[in-house]
């Protein structure tokens, strides 16, 4: 996993290094965030760790360009506690939001959470199923077809494929899908899930593979 931390303090940017290099994750370090543009156009990042208060262009608004090549998870590393700071932050689409001082080592496990989301750990798909996750490259193929999904359509559709034929509740998938950036209410839940199935049916008019469970949740059959 290649992480990128965008902080115009020295001495904190070596403090989230070393205690991110120290696990295993390789990490490149930005001052600025302009600097941080002209290195994304060049390699793929699996996380972005960005300060907000950065001297050139803001937090908020440097994850806005960052996320317009594609689906960058990020954690904002920030003095500003603010309520509203923070909400601005998980509304724009940020992963987890992280005030300063804080602990490097709770820094990384939140860095953890967010990778395990974004690419849940699977067995590998058994021969004649129908569906098929290459958790890596973050695709689903169903019945041959390669599923153009959305962030959270993906999410959700990863998440009932890690448990085949478990119910899950609307609160485990928000949980699991949207963490703490939560669109709070079960109708986000359904919403994602229509839309979703709408694109099986594209690919396979004849099944419904996934099943509601009223009162209860969803779960996933993975022979369909």
């Amino acid at each position: 996993m290649l992480l990128l931390l965008v902080e115009d303090e020295t001495a904190i940017a070596q403090i989230v290094l070393h205690a991110l290099r120290a696990e295993g994750f390789e990490a490149v370090h930005c001052l600025t965030g302009g600097e941080a543009l002209d290195m994304a156009r060049t390699r793929t990042f699996d996380l972005a760790i960005l300060d907000v208060g950065l001297p050139d262009i803001g937090g908020f608004a440097l994850c806005r360009e960052l996320r317009r090549a594609g689906d960058l998870p990020v954690i904002f590393l920030t003095a500003q506690n603010a309520e509203a700071d923070r909400i601005l932050g998980l509304e724009i689409g940020a992963d987890d939001y992280v005030t300063k001082p804080f602990s490097p080592r709770e820094l990384v496990a939140r860095v953890r959470v967010v990778l395990r989301r974004m690419h849940p750990p699977l067995a590998p798909a058994a021969s004649g199923l129908a569906f098929v996750h290459d958790a890596q490259g973050r695709r689903i193929r169903f019945r041959g077809h390669a599923l153009d999904l959305t962030r959270y359509e993906y999410g959700l559709l990863a998440a009932l494929l890690q448990r085949p034929g478990a119910v899950l509740s609307r609160a485990q998938l928000m949980d699991r899908v949207w963490g703490d950036a939560l669109e709070s209410g079960d109708r986000t839940v359904d919403t994602h899930i229509k839309t979703l199935r709408a694109k099986l049916r594209d690919v396979a008019p004849d099944v419904d593979p996934i099943r509601t469970h009223r009162g209860l949740g969803y779960s996933l059959d993975t022979d369909a």
